[in-house]
């Protein structure tokens, strides 16, 4: 922007002293020069902005007026579609987030008592942290999913990088992957999270599908699944979900995962692991962290996303890790150095906040063991909740075998109903899950299991 020179300003610059030299004059002559236009350039575009209507000199229509409107995402839409609804019964049960028994976000205690010791140390700064983000949470992060006497761990064959939460993790391996690993097909879990396929394929990897849900037993399709990867390219690549399978609930039992690692390491299938949920799942971090362990043990590679969003309620902070373990330390450390060409053009570093409450929780033995007992009783009251729901469908007849829900693990249940009956309930219920029946158990309490359970009984017995 000009600076503004005032008319009294314009007359001293413009205005010569006694000049004791022809350097003087001319300096003199080229100031005028400058100053004349100047102020008279600004009077002119004073006039002009006074007189001009005030969509002269612009296209009337916008140069992004051919873009749709995008839909709304299918998980998050569910909440838009929930926010708007003005019934005092309505019940959100489509986002993945817990709630208290009195509906309630829960900002758990340890985290507030970490919270506030961060508060406290005037130590503390702002900077930038490096692109792979915090050393002590990679490292603890590392052990948490590993297991502290891991191998792979102690031998220095783990690279982790802080990434933002579980699908921060997921696309920077995803695009890690694309640039340097042979092959670039991804075999995905059919449900699986709707987002999955959009990171791998935005990544740069192709997506194909492995069976895993039968909806005739609403429980595990383990041959499909065992047909489907034993059909796959040699190398493939192929998402797992390390415990609470999103959307249906249904894991392999431990026997089922150790028939799973023969055959991907057979074929030299490479294991990417997504883990939201441990110590969510179970109440137990060792019992939800068993999979993954059994595919480090073996001394094979593999890919590991953490999130903190669900075990440590840290939905907002966006706090998550990517591991990747290795053969050997060098080639960790090199993997590394790839991983930071991937992160430094995306985000460039990750924040601060959120991988500092983790760190500080993990390595206090104190806060560590407050921190299971609080998870524990999140994950206690989400199973109670399924036996409630199952119990209410008992007592009212409702028709169909139901011990799905109480079989299945984790956040979610698969709950069989279809669309059109999703849709019922929605509409003479008030109540908002995802089209293909899937339900936030996390969102249920006490007091609204029997609204639930009128409203399932309900649709199975007046919707087809």
């Amino acid at each position: 922007m000009r600076p503004q020179v005032t008319s009294t300003e314009a007359h001293c610059i413009g205005t010569p002293r006694a000049f004791s030299s022809s350097t003087d004059r001319r300096l003199n002559t080229l100031v005028r020069h400058l100053i004349a236009p100047s102020l008279l350039l600004d009077s002119q575009i004073r006039n002009d902005t006074m007189s001009a209507s005030p969509t002269s000199g612009f296209h009337a229509d916008s140069v992004f007026a051919h873009i749709d409107r995008a839909p709304e995402d299918p998980i998050l839409g569910v909440t838009v579609a929930y926010n708007k609804d003005p019934s005092p019964i309505k019940l959100n049960l489509g986002v993945g987030a817990y709630r208290t028994e009195e509906g309630k976000p829960l900002v758990l205690n340890v985290v507030r008592q970490a919270e506030q010791q961060l508060v406290n140390d005037r130590s503390r700064v702002k900077e930038y942290l490096p692109i792979v983000g915090l050393a002590d949470f990679n490292k603890l992060s590392a052990k948490l999913i590993l297991g502290a006497d891991s191998p792979a761990v102690q031998e220095n064959r783990v690279t982790t990088v802080q990434c933002l939460s579980g699908t921060g993790s997921l696309r920077v391996g995803g695009e890690f992957l694309a640039r340097h690993y042979h092959q670039r097909t991804i075999y995905i879990p059919l449900p699986t999270w709707g987002n999955h396929p959009k990171v791998f394929t935005l990544a740069g990897l192709s997506v194909k599908t492995y069976r895993y849900y039968d909806p005739a037993t609403r429980g595990l399709n383990f041959q499909g699944l065992l047909e489907d990867l034993g059909s796959a390219p040699s190398g493939a690549i192929v998402l797992l979900h390390a415990c609470a399978h999103n959307p249906t609930g249904v894991d392999p039992t431990i026997q089922q995962w150790e028939q799973i690692r023969q055959l991907m390491r057979s074929k030299s299938l490479l294991p990417f692991f997504d883990s939201a949920y441990q110590g969510f799942a179970s109440g137990s971090l060792d019992a939800d962290a068993q999979p993954v362990r059994m595919f480090v043990a073996d001394g094979g590679e593999c890919l590991v996303a953490q999130s903190y969003a669900k075990n440590m309620g840290l939905y907002g902070e966006r706090v998550g890790a990517l591991s990747i373990v290795c053969k050997t330390a060098d080639v960790a450390s090199r993997v590394e150095s790839q991983l930071k060409l991937v992160i430094r053009p995306m985000y460039s570093n990750p924040p601060i906040h959120g991988a500092s409450i983790v760190a500080t929780i993990l390595k206090d033995r104190d806060m560590y063991n407050e921190w299971t007992i609080e998870l524990k009783a999140m994950a206690d009251r989400i199973i109670s909740m399924r036996q409630k729901l199952f119990d209410a469908l008992r007592a009212r007849g409702t028709p169909g075998d139901w011990s799905h829900i109480i079989k299945q693990i984790g956040m979610f249940t698969f709950t069989g109903l279809n669309s059109e009956q999703v849709a019922f309930m929605t509409k003479e219920y008030h109540i908002y899950m995802t089209s293909d029946g899937r339900i936030s158990m996390a969102g249920l309490s006490s007091k609204t299991v029997p609204h639930l359970a009128d409203a399932i009984h309900a649709a199975v017995t007046r919707v087809v």
